[in-house]
């Protein structure tokens, strides 16, 4: 039997699966019992020209359980222009890692997490969540990606066995507030993560572009103060809430989602979408679309910036108020290739380390 987790937003909340799942045997002083992650092939690239989710068809060399569940592996590999994270995240894990298609809309899900349940000998499923918009009503202010999530909440219902909704790090996805989220979840906490619940996989961050998922491994370490994450640089506070995991019932998370209660009899993306533009009168994809659209007019950069260009940001940012910021917001600043962001992000550390506070980097150094 094994412990069945959903990543309710993709790459990043399959990498928070993972901790929460080592965090519970951390705290049971027990050897960590057989785990599955179930997980959207949805990465938000910084520039990505294939917009919103992927499904089976993008990729080769997927496994197969069971008539709908494809496996990812190392061997996986997305089919050009498409990039993915997740087969470099397969093999880091440790623990299988499974494709969610959504071409089928919310009974699509249903009927692959069903089959999941069975190859897993999965007796309750839990669905992750880093930031908390799985609990939007779709008007709040901030948020940005209403889809992934409450599709994740339509697909669970009615699976036949309890469903667990784990919000961690309320607030850090940068969409609903730390108050917001804190309103909604209750007061069952599930745990509190420490550096020691984190450490296994931090260092999966050193290339992996989740923001949210840094932002909790950066609170879990002991950072507080003020992160700006890209989006145009948006300012997320890490706070001593910032490092909690919230438990609810799915049934309370639906209550809440009123766009996840309409996706449920959705049968394609495309009627996922429009139920999404209806309740929150947007969609993420639609966000991708035009931001893929603008790549094609302005090649990112090849080219790292010069330490002076950088020392610039840095001044201008901690002039703000703000403390830190994610490695992909600065790569988005300087309008950065990945392999260019990479570089440079190699060059701070090793030249400035007394700036880099992993996984994120301060915008003044580290006092001494």
């Amino acid at each position: 039997m094994s412990r069945l987790l959903i990543a309710a937003g993709g790459g990043g909340d399959a990498l928070a699966a993972a901790i929460i799942h080592v965090a519970a045997a951390i705290r049971r002083m027990s050897r960590t019992e057989p785990a599955a992650i179930a997980t959207w092939a949805w990465d938000r690239l910084a520039v990505d020209p294939r917009p919103g989710p992927r499904g089976v068809a993008d990729f080769t060399g997927l496994g197969r359980v069971g008539e709908q569940v494809a496996v990812i592996t190392e061997n996986t590999r997305p089919l050009p222009p498409a990039g993915s994270t997740l087969p470099r995240l397969a093999a880091e894990l440790g623990m299988p890692l499974f494709l969610l298609d959504p071409a089928g809309g919310a009974t699509g899900l249903h009927a692959q997490i069903r089959e999941l349940v069975t190859v897993t000998e999965s007796r309750s499923v839990e669905v992750v969540d880093v930031g908390g918009d799985v609990l939007a009503r779709g008007d709040e202010v901030g948020l940005r990606s209403p889809l992934a999530d409450a599709l994740i909440l339509a697909a669970c219902d009615e699976l036949g066995l309890p469903v667990t909704v784990l919000v961690a790090g309320p607030g850090l996805d940068g969409e609903l507030t730390e108050a917001e989220v804190l309103s909604r979840t209750g007061s069952d906490l599930a745990g509190k993560l420490t550096a020691a619940d984190v450490d296994r996989y931090a260092h999966i961050l050193d290339w992996h572009p989740s923001e949210a998922t840094a932002l909790l491994v950066a609170a879990a370490r002991g950072l507080r103060g003020t992160a700006e994450i890209r989006g145009g640089g948006l300012p997320v506070r890490l706070t001593d809430r910032s490092l909690d995991v919230y438990r609810l019932p799915l049934t309370r998370a639906l209550a809440l989602n009123p766009a996840a209660r309409a996706l449920r009899s959705t049968r394609s993306l495309d009627g996922a979408e429009a139920v999404i533009r209806r309740y929150c009168g947007f969609s993420e994809i639609d966000f991708e679309r035009q931001k893929a659209a603008g790549s094609r007019r302005r090649e990112p950069l090849r080219e790292v910036p010069d330490d002076e260009q950088v020392r610039a940001f840095e001044q201008q940012t901690a002039a703000r108020g703000i403390d830190y910021v994610t490695f992909r917001r600065v790569a988005e600043v300087f309008s950065l290739r990945h392999d260019a962001a990479a570089n440079l992000r190699s060059q701070l550390i090793a030249t400035r380390p007394n700036h880099y506070a992993p996984p994120l980097w301060r915008t003044r150094p580290k006092a001494s």
